[in-house]
């Protein structure tokens, strides 16, 4: 049965963690932030279920805990950012801050990262610049669990993208997704269900279509965004391609099949052309296209038409992207957040194993 913790008890948790890894006060509440943001906006996959798995990756010594971030090579609106094996979670909004700068200088900021680590959802990131009433843009590459359109190799991460777009009296809208039919997360939540997954999310090791949710594990493969080459994989599988080469090709990170793995057990790849894991951020002030209240006006109408489209039988609203976890968020603020019994028992041991606290649940 799933028990409730509240925000601030699963932040201090994955802070208290991070501090004993070694990271800064600074970093460890920033990792936490980012971290439990994905649990508060409903993508547990993303949240404090992958603590474990950050500890991992610094006991194999692929995470350092106290990175010296820095700007490799720049121009007025670009820049290079090496995370110097640090935490993604840390180094992503690093280099996020950097586009945003950027573009409030130049009109827009973009930024390609080399040598970092998982950097949890990739909405926390884009977010960042409706603070500045501008666009956000996030990407990353990841584990290379993904086979192309009619091939039964693993080749390319999920490679998620993240769109945050400031509206007036509307709420934002927020689109994040990975260029996969689903996330591996998904998966994992499904195995620890004892689930199947649907048909189309993967396939078997000799490229069969499978609802084996452990069919990874049996070296099979993610699909595709559109599953199959009928219902528009070769366009899932150009969009994360588009992210590996942004995030990794422009940087210098490893990309493709050598991007690193997040599981530690792992080997890394052979003969990598590049370091770490890669990301890819934009930041665009709305007022380097029109006059920022015009825009939002603007942004307004089309939420509110879009919002009010008719809805097909069946259903009673039409969604904006961004709605369904600005509105779990809203919940989970007030209830607290979930999380299913083997993620609290893994949570419970790793906190002895670390020296730190386990918090009570709330129900």
């Amino acid at each position: 049965m799933d028990h409730l913790y509240s925000y601030d008890s699963l932040f201090r948790l994955s802070a208290d963690v991070f501090l004993a890894m070694g990271c800064s006060v600074a970093d460890a509440e920033l990792a936490a932030q980012v971290l439990v943001a994905a649990d508060m906006r409903g993508i547990d996959s993303h949240g404090v279920a992958r603590l474990s798995g950050y500890v991992r990756l610094w006991e194999a010594g692929r995470i350092n805990p106290r990175p010296d971030i820095k700007v490799v090579h720049e121009t007025p609106s670009t820049a290079v950012v090496d995370g110097d094996a640090g935490l993604g979670l840390v180094v992503a909004p690093w280099a996020m801050n950097v586009a945003v700068s950027k573009a409030g200088i130049a009109g827009s900021g973009w930024v390609s990262v080399r040598n970092s680590n998982h950097f949890g959802i990739a909405g926390y990131h884009a977010m960042m610049a409706l603070r500045h009433n501008m666009t956000g843009i996030a990407m990353t590459n990841a584990s290379a669990l993904v086979a192309p359109t009619y091939s039964i190799e693993r080749m390319l991460g999920t490679n998620p993208i993240a769109v945050a777009i400031p509206a007036g009296k509307q709420p934002p809208f927020v689109a994040d997704f990975a260029t996969t039919t689903a996330a591996n997360g998904k998966l994992e939540i499904l195995q620890r269900k004892n689930a199947d997954a649907p048909l189309g999310w993967v396939q078997t090791q000799e490229g069969e279509a499978t609802t084996d949710a452990n069919a990874l594990k049996k070296q099979g493969a993610l699909l595709p965004l559109g599953s199959d080459r009928e219902h528009g994989s070769h366009k899932g599988y150009a969009l994360g391609s588009i992210v590996d080469i942004f995030s990794a090709v422009f940087s210098g990170a490893g990309y493709g099949p050598w991007a690193p793995p997040f599981p530690a057990y792992v080997p890394m790849p052979e003969n990598m052309p590049g370091k770490g894991l890669g990301h890819f951020f934009g930041a665009m002030r709305i007022d380097a296209f029109r006059p920022a209240d015009e825009f939002l006006e603007h942004m307004d109408n089309w939420i509110g038409r879009f919002r009010n489209a008719q809805p097909a039988p069946g259903h009673d609203r039409v969604l904006i992207p961004g709605d369904p976890e600005r509105e779990t968020e809203a919940v989970r603020k007030t209830e607290g957040i979930p999380l299913v019994a083997s993620v609290a028992e893994d949570l419970a041991a790793l906190a002895v194993r670390m020296k730190v606290t386990f918090p009570d649940a709330l129900a």
